[in-house]
């Protein structure tokens, strides 16, 4: 195989929740310029629709649904809805996420759970319920997590105060880890990304309040810019990676590296 035939998707179906905004809609157009249809929710819609019609200018298909992945009913809605409309799912990307920054011995109970249902449960529910699919059609398919290099160790309150949001990325990669063993038998293949501090709208107030003090703690002495989720994104879903599972690939500038 070509080298360039490695990162090629075209065929293949993606869908990407959180894929209206920030790094789902990179990931989402990564895929659509690399040849794959794209299925998008998120609990707003029309920021779906917005990213819907990016991908359709590229020459590809996309569906923008609404859901709350924290909801097993909205779950299984979204996958019936994909494979009615494209026929199969051969990527799924578990992106849709939320966080709550306070000190630990603050944290509301409700917004712990509000973290915990989103980000673990969401994932969860969405990979049981695209993985079901997968071994049920017996050819396959890449998962790909969005877990956080907040998920790796514990994070001093100047850096990220947000101990719900940690826990939840741990989570994820513990998760990811499990899977990718339980599924290896499938041909499904497991991986998460571990971003370091990419500028989002998630992100903001943390960047604007800790964000020298991230920079000191990032090799690289940047914040991550457009475009670098991208490519790992579409490694992680194309041939490129055939022999990878229950990896976490970090993007994060050299920060989990000190």
């Amino acid at each position: 195989m070509h080298a360039r035939d490695l990162f090629d998707l075209k065929g293949k179906v993606a869908v990407v929740t959180g894929g209206g905004r920030g790094l789902g809609r990179e990931i989402a157009l990564g895929y659509a310029e690399m040849g794959a249809d794209v299925v998008l929710c998120s609990r707003r819609v029309e920021n779906c629709e917005q990213v819907a019609d990016e991908i359709r200018a590229l020459g590809r298909r996309a569906l923008p649904l609404s859901c709350n992945v924290g909801v097993a009913e909205e779950v299984r809605r979204v996958v019936d809805d994909a494979i009615r409309t494209f026929g199969h799912i051969d990527i799924l990307v578990n992106n849709s996420g939320t966080s709550w920054g306070t000190p630990a011995v603050e944290m509301p109970l409700d917004a712990w759970h509000k973290v915990i249902e989103t980000n673990v449960t969401g994932t969860f529910l969405m990979s049981q319920a695209v993985g079901r699919h997968m071994i049920e059609r017996g050819k396959g398919g890449r998962i790909i997590n969005i877990a956080s290099v907040a998920g790796l160790t514990g994070s001093p309150p100047e850096v990220l105060d947000a101990v719900g949001y940690s826990t939840s990325k741990g989570a994820v990669i513990s998760l990811t880890r499990d899977l990718a063993v339980k599924w290896a038998r499938y041909n499904i293949l497991v991986n998460a990304i571990a971003p370091g501090f990419f500028p989002t709208r998630m992100s903001r107030v943390v960047l604007e309040r800790n964000g020298e003090a991230i920079l000191r703690g990032t090799p690289l002495g940047r914040f991550g810019q457009e475009g670098e989720l991208k490519g790992a994104a579409v490694f992680l879903a194309s041939p490129a990676s055939s022999y990878i599972t229950g990896h976490i690939l970090t993007v994060d500038g050299g920060f989990s590296a000190l």
